[in-house]
């Protein structure tokens, strides 16, 4: 397997029907047909690969400031991690967040930040489940427009400390939108 690192704004035509093609594969329901993000454009990702060069998995990072109880913190937001069906329970999911470990190290990050209907992964790799209140940018995923600000405690919410920081409960803003 090969793991490349990509900004979005170096994405190919070619590459960006792949990486559409594994999203919808990934999430049929929700996705978006006519883009390659569900909100807003991720600033990079890490893009894994077999040995025949086919796309097999994929993440979003989203790198920025967010307030937990009136203190600003650096966070990376892994957004829509997803796999092949055919390659999942080999270890890609687990790859690519090891590969935004080793990403971490040395960087001015102090957080790590997810969220999770499924825990199971994130838990085996270090994540764990945080209480906060969130406020943020409510975007419609499908017009494209801002819908106000959103207030709520959202149990999805998960978090790897990679800083010096210790979290807390207490008042999360994101200063943007919800990946």
């Amino acid at each position: 397997m090969k793991i490349d690192k990509v900004f979005e704004y170096d994405i190919s035509n070619e590459l960006a029907a792949n990486i559409q093609e594994l999203l919808n594969a990934s999430f049929p329901e929700i996705y978006p047909k006519n883009r390659i993000y569900f909100k807003q454009l991720p600033h990079f990702r890490f893009l894994a690969f077999n040995r025949e060069n086919q796309l097999i998995g994929q993440v979003g990072l989203d790198y920025r400031v967010m307030n937990l109880n009136g203190k600003p913190l650096r966070i990376l937001g892994v957004i829509d991690l997803c796999v092949s069906q055919n390659t999942r329970s080999q270890g890609v999911a687990s790859t690519l967040l090891i590969e935004i470990d080793k990403f971490s190290v040395g960087r001015n990050i102090d957080f790590i930040l997810l969220f999770a209907d499924n825990r199971t992964l994130y838990l085996r790799n270090g994540y764990k489940l945080v209480k906060n209140q969130c406020k943020w940018l409510k975007i419609d995923n499908e017009t494209q427009i801002t819908n106000g600000i959103g207030f709520e405690a959202i149990d999805e919410l998960m978090i790897k400390e990679v800083g010096k920081i210790d979290w807390s409960e207490g008042d999360l803003d994101f200063l943007g939108y919800l990946y």
